[in-house]
C-alpha cells in the first residue's frame, strides 16, 4: 500500500462518495481524526491528500502524522473542524466546497421560516390525526412576507437568503463586518441592534471559534416577543442556553433550527417545545448539491496531486 497518496477521513462518508475518491486515487479509509494514529507508519509517509468529512477536530497533532501531507480537502463549506492556522504553518493547503451548497442551505432557511411561522408541523399532524374534520381549523398563525428579517453574517449563504426573502417583500437587515454593497438594505453594526430591528433573525455566520456564542443571550431577548430566530450555520455561532430559556419563557416566539451545539445528541429541551421546527442538519443535503460537493472536493484533491491550482482554497 507504499503507493497510496489519499486517505479519506470521516465515517460519515456515502459509500458512493468513497469509491468516487478511491477509483481516483490510491486511498485507504479511517472514521476519523482519532483513528490516523493508528495506521501503518509507512503508509501514513506515502499520504499527500486527506478528503475530510466530519465535524470532529483535525488539529496539528493529526497532521504531523502525514510528512508529506500537502492539501485537506473538506467537504462542506464550513472548516471550522480543521486547524487551519495549524496547517498553515505545515505549508498544508486547505480547501472547501462553497457556492455549490449555497442555494440549498438558503432554501431550508427560508422553509424554516415558512413553516415555523405558519405552523406546518401543527397542521400536517392536525390532518393526518383526522383530528381536522372532528375538530375544525387549527388557529391563525402568522404572515411571512412583508416583515422584516435580519441575517446574521451576509456572505455567499447570507445574501442568497436575503434575495430569496426580498421577493417575499421583506424588509432586509444584516450585520456583518463592514457594511456591504446591497439594493438598499439596512446595515446594523452589531447584532444586538440587528435584532431589536426584526421579527426574524436568520443566523448564516461561518462556524469556529472567532464566532463562537455571537448571538448572545442579549441579541436573543433584544428580538422581544414576536421574534424568530433561524439558525442554518452552526449551533456554537447561537448561546444555546439563552435561546432554550428564551423559548421556554415565551420571551421570544419561536426558532427553526437545523445546527446544533451537540449533534446529533440535541439538548432534551428542545424536544418539549411547541414554538419549534426541528431539522437534522440537512441543509445541503440534497443529491444534486451532494454530488457537486463531492466532485469539488475530488477536484481539489486532483488539482494538488497533478501541480495544478486549487479550485477553492481557503489559506
Amino acid at each position: 500500500m507504499s503507493d497510496t497518496q489519499l486517505l479519506i477521513c470521516g465515517k460519515s462518508f456515502k459509500q458512493d462518495e468513497r469509491d468516487r475518491l478511491s477509483t481516483a486515487y490510491p486511498a485507504v479509509f479511517v472514521d476519523g481524526p482519532g483513528d490516523m494514529a493508528g495506521l501503518d507508519s509507512t503508509l501514513r509517509a506515502s499520504i499527500r491528500a486527506v478528503a475530510y468529512k466530519g465535524h470532529a477536530p483535525f488539529g496539528a497533532e493529526q497532521m504531523d502524522l502525514f510528512p508529506q501531507l500537502g492539501v485537506i480537502a473538506n467537504y462542506g463549506v464550513g472548516y471550522d473542524a480543521i486547524d487551519v492556522e495549524a496547517a498553515s504553518a505545515r505549508s498544508i493547503a486547505v480547501t472547501n466546497t462553497p457556492d455549490v451548497l449555497s442555494d440549498d442551505v438558503a432554501d431550508l432557511a427560508v422553509g424554516l421560516m415558512i413553516a415555523q411561522a405558519r405552523t406546518m408541523i401543527r397542521g400536517h399532524a392536525h390532518v393526518a390525526s383526522q383530528r381536522w374534520a372532528k375538530e375544525g381549523e387549527i388557529p391563525l398563525n402568522r404572515k411571512v412576507s412583508g416583515s422584516s428579517v435580519g441575517i446574521v453574517g451576509l456572505g455567499r449563504i447570507g445574501r442568497e437568503i436575503a434575495d430569496r426573502l426580498a421577493a417575499f417583500k421583506c424588509e432586509i437587515h444584516y450585520s456583518s463586518r463592514s457594511e456591504k454593497e446591497t439594493p438598499g438594505w439596512i446595515y446594523h453594526p452589531d447584532v444586538v441592534s440587528l435584532a431589536k430591528a426584526v421579527d426574524f433573525l436568520v443566523i448564516a455566520l461561518v462556524g469556529g471559534a472567532e464566532t463562537k456564542g455571537h448571538v448572545t443571550r442579549e441579541a436573543i431577548q433584544a428580538l422581544g416577543p414576536r421574534g424568530v430566530v433561524i439558525n442554518i450555520s452552526r449551533g456554537t455561532t447561537v448561546d444555546e442556553g439563552a435561546l432554550l430559556d428564551a423559548l421556554e419563557a415565551g420571551e421570544i416566539a419561536g426558532a427553526g433550527l437545523d445546527v446544533y451545539e451537540n449533534e446529533p445528541k440535541i439538548d432534551p429541551r428542545f424536544l418539549k417545545l411547541d414554538n419549534v421546527v426541528l431539522q437534522p442538519h440537512q441543509g445541503s443535503g440534497s443529491v444534486e448539491t451532494r454530488t457537486a460537493m463531492a466532485e469539488l472536493q475530488l477536484a481539489n484533491v486532483a488539482a494538488f496531486l497533478k501541480g495544478e491550482p486549487l479550485v477553492t482554497p481557503v489559506n
